[in-house]
């Protein structure tokens, strides 16, 4: 099998074509007995890939594979083969981009191949940007430097902004050293976090739906994690003070939050602070 497939070049098209379908079969009725990895690694050969051969081949394998069995089937292979994470691999060099893959495969009618692919790369480029976001508030870098490397990984990565917002209050809150049993403590250190990185969250809570959902962001950890539960309006006070929340934001959450996660209790907790806005807009 190794020497057919690292021989692809002495074949005609509909040959490569054949050989690439008893493949998909050989694996689909368990029949090979090989390895994933004798297989696909074989393929490998520089000058198979620049010839695009490769990429015919295993783009063949693939939808007859896909025929009678599951992505999840075919994606078991690619890991044991290792090859999960390296589709681009089958590519050409000056092809190997993920939008190449994504429109080779789509026109090839794997688009659940390519869907699959983008959330796997996704979920690689968010652990990276977590990652880089973690040490550098663990060394206490300058916020603008922060803010920085965040645009840069939302420029590579094409983040949403709503998943932006949610990234870095995560990161911040995981920041924070919790203490077990001392809430006075617990919530010197959330405020002072906020204060700390506020302009962090300004930059990146840009709109009145981002800011809405950093409240939400912050509603849900508070009513998932006991020691935050009675801290909510401390919270969502000092992110206003910080100008991260505007007023309407809060109105806004107030009178109409979707969210309905502790809701009630939040509700009630913030309404002293919620009736000084409302008195103070009043005033003006």
């Amino acid at each position: 099998m190794q020497k057919f497939l690292q021989s692809l070049e002495l074949f005609e098209e509909d040959e490569r074509k054949k050989l690439a379908i008893f493949t998909a079969l050989a694996f689909s009725q368990k029949l090979s007995g090989l390895p994933p990895e004798t297989v696909l690694h074989p393929l490998l050969k520089d000058n198979l890939v620049a010839k695009g051969l490769v990429l015919s081949f295993i783009t063949d394998f693939f939808k007859e594979y896909l025929v009678d069995n599951s992505l999840d089937d075919l994606i078991s292979i690619l890991k044991r083969g290792k090859m999960e994470d390296n589709l681009l691999d089958f590519f050409p060099t000056t092809k190997r981009t993920p939008e190449a893959l994504s429109e080779h495969f789509t026109k090839e009618g794997l688009l659940q191949l390519v869907e699959y692919n983008e959330k796997k790369t996704f979920e690689v480029k968010l652990k990276e940007m977590k990652s880089s976001l973690t040490t550098q508030i663990a060394e206490e870098a300058d916020v603008t430097e922060v803010i920085e490397t965040v645009k840069q990984h939302v420029k590579d990565a094409k983040f949403p902004d709503i998943e932006v917002v949610r990234i870095l209050w995560d990161v911040l809150m995981d920041a924070v050293q919790w203490s077990g049993k001392n809430q006075q403590q617990n919530a010197n250190s959330a405020l002072r976090q906020v204060k700390t990185w506020a302009k962090l969250l300004n930059a990146f809570c840009t709109s009145g739906k981002l800011e809405l959902e950093l409240v939400y962001k912050v509603q849900v950890q508070c009513y998932e994690d006991a020691k935050l539960m009675k801290l909510f309006p401390e919270i969502i006070k000092s992110l206003y003070d910080q100008d991260v929340l505007a007023e309407d934001t809060i109105l806004h959450w107030f009178g109409k939050g979707t969210n309905l996660k502790g809701r009630q209790n939040f509700v009630k907790s913030l309404e002293p602070f919620v009736k000084w806005l409302e008195e103070a807009e009043e005033e003006e």
